[in-house]
C-alpha cells in the first residue's frame, strides 16, 4: 500500500493548521492594536488645544443656569439647552483672552471634580470654594469673586430684624447638599440643622412651602431668589455676629497642570474688580426665578 499520499495530505492539513493559528494570532494583535490606538485616540481628543472646556452646574443662578433661550451670553451644553450666568462670562472672557474657544459642560455638583481629575474636562468654573479638602485633590486659581453670608427667610417671619445669626436657635435652617453653606449651619448654637437639598429652586420651594424657617446662601444667590419671589426676603447680620466661612470662589484645575493654572490667574488678572461687579449685576438682571 503506497502511503505517500496519506503522508503528504496530512503534512498539508499539518501546515494549513499552523498557518490558520499563525493567521488567527496575527489578526487579534492586530485588532487590540486597532482597539487600543481608538482607545487612545478618544482619551488625546477629549481635550481641543483650541477649546478651553468648563465644568459647571448650570443650576446656581446667578452663577450659572440652564436656559433655552440662544443669545450673546449663552454656551450650548445640549440640542436644546444653553448655559448663561456669570460663570459663563467669566468662562468666555477667559477663553478670548487665551485664544480659544469655550465649552461649557453640565454636571451635577458632586461631579464636578470628579469629572476634571478624569480628565473629561479642562477647568471647573462653578462658584467654587477653594476649601482646604478640595485644594487637596485639585488646584485653584486666586478668587475671581467674593461675597457674604446671608440667610433667606418668609417675609411673614419674624425672623426679617435679625442681626445676629444665633437668634435662629431653635429654628429650622437648610443649605445646598456638599457645600459651605450647608457646613457653616453649625455655627449657629441650638439650630435645628435640617437635611440639606441639592439645589436651590428645592430650597425655595421648601422655605415657601414652610418645611424649613431659612436657607443659607451667598449674597447675589439670595438677591436674585428675593427678585423672582415676593414672599422672600433676605436678612445680612452686624459685623462680628454673622457666619465666619471663605466666601470667595475660585478656578479649579486638574493637580499640578501648572501651564493652564498660570495662564488663567494671568487672564484673570486683567479683568478689574469693576468689571467683575457690573458682570456680577449684568447676571442677577438676566437670571431666571429661582423657583422652579
Amino acid at each position: 500500500m503506497d502511503t505517500k499520499p496519506v503522508c503528504d495530505s496530512m503534512r498539508v492539513l499539518f501546515i494549513r493548521r499552523i498557518f490558520m493559528n499563525i493567521i488567527r494570532k496575527v489578526s487579534i494583535v492586530t485588532l487590540s492594536l486597532i482597539l487600543l490606538t481608538g482607545c487612545g485616540s478618544s482619551i488625546n481628543n477629549i481635550h481641543d488645544d483650541n477649546k478651553l472646556t468648563v465644568g459647571m452646574e448650570c443650576n446656581y443662578a446667578p452663577f450659572n443656569w440652564s436656559t433655552t433661550t440662544a443669545d450673546e451670553y449663552t454656551e450650548q451644553i445640549s440640542t436644546v439647552d444653553y448655559c448663561d450666568g456669570y460663570d459663563v462670562t467669566i468662562a468666555k472672557k477667559l477663553a478670548k483672552s487665551l485664544g480659544m474657544e469655550v465649552e461649557i459642560v453640565k454636571y451635577d455638583w458632586d461631579n464636578l471634580i470628579p469629572g476634571l481629575m478624569q480628565n473629561e474636562i479642562d477647568v471647573v468654573i462653578a462658584g467654587m470654594t477653594a476649601t482646604e479638602d478640595r485644594k487637596e485633590v485639585v488646584d485653584f486659581t486666586d478668587p475671581y469673586y467674593t461675597s457674604q453670608e446671608v440667610v433667606i427667610v418668609r417675609k411673614d417671619s419674624t425672623l426679617t430684624s435679625i442681626t445676629d445669626i444665633q437668634e435662629l436657635k431653635g429654628k429650622i435652617v437648610k443649605g445646598q447638599l456638599n457645600t459651605l453653606y450647608d457646613t457653616i449651619i453649625d455655627q449657629i448654637n441650638g439650630v435645628k440643622h435640617g437635611t440639606a437639598m441639592e439645589s436651590y429652586p428645592s430650597l425655595v420651594n421648601d422655605l415657601l412651602n414652610k418645611g424649613c424657617d431659612a436657607i443659607t446662601a451667598e449674597l447675589p444667590v439670595a438677591e436674585g431668589i428675593v427678585a423672582s419671589n415676593p414672599d422672600l426676603t433676605y436678612v445680612t447680620f452686624k459685623e462680628g455676629h454673622g457666619f465666619t466661612a471663605d466666601t470667595s470662589v475660585s478656578i479649579a484645575v486638574k493637580k499640578d497642570n501648572t501651564e493652564l493654572l498660570d495662564k488663567l490667574q494671568k487672564a484673570l488678572n486683567a479683568i478689574s474688580e469693576e468689571e467683575r461687579q457690573q458682570m456680577m449685576l449684568e447676571a442677577v438682571e438676566r437670571q431666571p426665578a429661582v423657583n422652579e
